[in-house]
């Protein structure tokens, strides 16, 4: 199956060393994407623990970070007690009315978004960051408004965003289906 050609490819490019330096990327900072077809979601994930297990056990020190995107917004409104109100308003509202307000209580896209901050305050030097949980997270967070945040604040590891769905360098379309936005500062991880 051509998924797991393609997920072959990634453990090869994190051993590099000029991946994890972002050597070669004409200065620019490396942000990757795994883009990927959607059905493909459950193999993914376990190649994503394959992953984290092979680079953790390679000797060199380097550790990958993953943040769900939709596990770190639930750990937050957890965190602000807003989880439980959030399930009783869109048991009476619906899941439409509850969008902007955890938009809100995440502070997206402000000065201090919460999201980032989280992402932030947990990655170090020997990190490589994935991000996770696109789908499951969209459409409450958009994938091209989190690189473009994580962009100002992370620069000194690579970080690689799976993505379901596809990504040709310019655009990404989420499910194959929902243009996202243009994102052109990110280069494909693997062809």
């Amino acid at each position: 199956m051509e998924i797991y050609k393609k997920l072959d490819k990634i453990l090869p490019k994190l051993l590099d060393g000029s991946f994890r330096e972002s050597k070669g990327l004409g200065n620019e900072i490396g942000y990757y994407i795994f883009d990927y077809d959607p059905k493909h979601e459950m193999v993914v994930r376990n190649h994503i623990k394959f992953l984290k297990e092979k680079v953790k056990n390679d000797g060199s020190g380097v550790e990958i970070i993953e943040f769900d995107l939709y596990e770190v917004m639930l750990e937050i409104l957890e965190e602000k007690g807003y989880l439980e109100k959030t399930f009783d308003m869109e048991k009476k509202k619906g899941s439409d009315k509850v969008i902007m307000p955890i938009k809100r209580s995440l502070r997206l896209t402000q000065k201090n978004d919460l999201l980032i901050d989280y992402i932030k305050t947990r990655v170090e030097k020997n990190h490589i960051v994935f991000l996770t949980g696109v789908g499951k997270a969209w459409p409450i967070i958009r994938s091209h408004t989190v690189l473009n945040t994580l962009h100002a604040v992370i620069d000194q590891v690579p970080l690689v965003m799976f993505f379901p769905g596809t990504y040709d360098g310019q655009e990404l379309q989420l499910f194959n289906e929902i243009k996202d936005d243009n994102y052109y500062r990110a280069f494909k991880l693997v062809d």
